[in-house]
């Protein structure tokens, strides 16, 4: 394991996350630093490399189809299935320390919601209860204390959301009449909504992540259950655009940002199969070319769960061929493409936060093995 460097800041220890030297008059990325010590090489900085650390303390109960977010110095994993029909309104949230405390539940119990933060406070928003679907909005402020904002413009399930600037969104999804919607809500940082443009097209199931000033919300499922290629964009005053299309049409993927590139990853084709195809964006909204996964994954209620942590971007689990992926790849912030340790156990439908130097993967399908367990890696 890598050893930490620290640098006097006040008058107090801080560690060096990053480092840099000069080469040619071009800053070059230390990634590892060595000094002698009675004649002997010592590693005393790794420069953000990524390891798989273990499993943190499991969740209070099962948990799939949750949402997952991060505030102040918390990790929060909130709501979802306990089992095939039950739900549950329990939130876990996990410190930099991954010492977990309970804070007070949501405000329904519910699956397929979506989570995001902006400014102070964590936001879960919308989902299917036992027998509807809610507007319901909860909201934790970085003590984990909870209010309850305006509630959303519509009761609505299978939503997508992100954060841009100063608002968080969220986009899309199923209403209770079993239809899709191309609704936006849009939430400041006192937790004032307003609402934008309506995403191009109805649709559920999409791919939610922001890269530089803008958030994106790609693929989906339209009013047909066709899937979409369909990406709109918001930047950080709401103006609405649609940069170019998805390579492959399709639902259930994983989205996540690292460095300068957005990454839609996996999904759900038109011809009912997971898919290993990966398309990314530049802070302009230009598409660039990457590796694919190493395996299909992605259906819609059982897709792969994705998270940045440094310079890394991870996806892990999903649906893949005919049963459930362990497999995590990893693009780093020059969208070098590897693969890392994987989950201790295959699963699909869970949460992905992070905290402090640590990216949490938790709960999951099938919850019967799955639904507890808590896998960690981290930057060291």
């Amino acid at each position: 394991m890598a050893k930490a460097a620290y640098i006097g800041v006040n008058g107090t220890a801080r560690r060096v996350k990053k480092m840099w030297v000069g080469i040619d008059g071009v800053a070059r990325k230390v990634k590892k630093a060595w000094i002698g010590v009675n004649g002997i090489a010592r590693l005393f900085f790794g420069g953000g490399e990524l390891s798989y650390y273990g499993t943190a303390t499991q969740l209070s109960t099962n948990m799939y189809s949750m949402g997952a977010t991060s505030v102040g110095n918390y990790a929060l994993f909130g709501g979802g299935s306990t089992s095939s029909s039950a739900v549950t309104n329990v939130v876990n949230a996990y410190d930099n320390n991954l010492t977990q405390t309970i804070p007070d539940p949501l405000r329904s119990g519910v699956r397929y919601l979506a989570a995001t933060s902006v400014g102070n406070y964590a936001l879960f928003g919308g989902g299917r209860a036992s027998s509807s679907y809610v507007s319901y909005v909860t909201a934790y402020d970085v003590n984990l204390t909870r209010t309850y904002p305006t509630s959303l413009i519509t009761q609505v399930a299978y939503l997508s959301a992100t954060t841009v600037g100063n608002y968080a969104l969220f986009g899309g999804g199923e209403n209770n009449n079993k239809s899709e919607v191309y609704t936006v809500n849009a939430y400041d940082a006192a937790l004032t909504r307003s609402q934008p443009s309506n995403l191009s097209v109805v649709r559920r199931d999409m791919g939610a992540t922001t890269v530089g000033n803008y958030a994106l919300f790609g693929g989906g499922h339209n009013d047909n259950d066709d899937e979409s290629n369909i990406v709109d964009a918001y930047n950080a005053s709401l103006t609405h655009t649609n940069p170019v299309a998805l390579s492959v049409a399709r639902g259930g993927m994983g989205a996540m940002s690292v460095g300068n590139y957005a990454l839609f990853c996996g999904g759900e084709s038109s011809s009912g199969k997971a898919v290993k195809d990966v398309d990314v964006y530049d802070n302009s909204l230009t598409k660039v070319s990457v590796e694919p996964l190493s395996v299909a994954r992605g259906v819609p209620t059982y897709p792969p769960a994705a998270g940045t942590i440094g310079d890394y971007a991870l996806i892990s689990g999903g649906y893949s061929i005919s049963s459930y992926a362990d497999t995590v790849d990893v693009y780093d912030s020059s969208l070098t493409h590897t693969i890392t340790t994987p989950m201790s156990i295959a699963r699909a439908a869970h949460g992905a936060a992070v905290i402090g130097d640590y990216l949490l993967f938790a709960g999951g399908q099938p919850y019967s093995s799955a639904g507890k367990i808590v896998d960690v890696y981290q930057v060291s």
